[in-house]
């Protein structure tokens, strides 16, 4: 059975591709890949069809990530297939389980800062889920330079090995 994992942010092209371009290359290096199926999409539709900033590509390419991306916009059905949806940021957050069907859905949606190692979560379940909690937000880079998008890359990297964690117990849970 595939683990589904879904990364948002608000046009994806910055914070929630770089999300997914990094936790897909910890899935790979833990062995997962066939297990856990890892993208990404944005709130908002105005980037739909672009690829990722430039500034995103580069930043993930030079840390050695893979920086073909294409947008989308996330869509209320996709939460029938999905076992958890990372928010990058508080409002994210509140969008998306507010267009959530049901409040088993809205259960999915977990902010992906609340796996860093500040904020230790055993599993998917446990993440810190203080909607509220500003200090989980992973600033939008987009109007700034190039600093924030290394800054970006270093809170998803940190929080990325929580979330490995926390996903593979959920995935080995699946296969007992």
């Amino acid at each position: 059975m595939t683990y589904r994992v879904c990364f948002v942010c608000t046009g994806n092209i910055c914070r929630s591709p770089m999300a997914e371009s990094v936790f897909r290359a910890r899935v790979e290096e833990a062995g997962l890949a066939d297990r856990v199926e890892v993208d990404s999409a944005g709130t908002g539709g105005w980037h739909e069809g672009d690829p990722a900033d430039p500034r995103t590509v580069s930043v993930l390419e030079e840390h050695g990530y893979d920086g073909s991306h294409t947008a989308r916009q996330f869509q209320p059905s996709w939460f029938a297939r999905l076992d958890l949806v990372i928010a990058l940021d508080s409002g994210h957050l509140k969008a998306l389980r507010r267009m959530a069907p049901s409040p088993e859905d809205a259960a999915k949606v977990r902010m992906l800062r609340s796996y860093a190692d500040h904020h230790p979560a055993t599993n998917a379940s446990d993440a810190r889920s203080d909607a509220a909690d500003d200090d989980l937000d992973v600033p939008d880079p987009y109007y700034g330079g190039r600093d924030g998008f290394e800054e970006c890359l270093e809170m998803v990297e940190a929080a990325s090995t929580g979330l490995l964690a926390a996903v593979r117990e959920q995935v080995e849970g699946q296969a007992a």
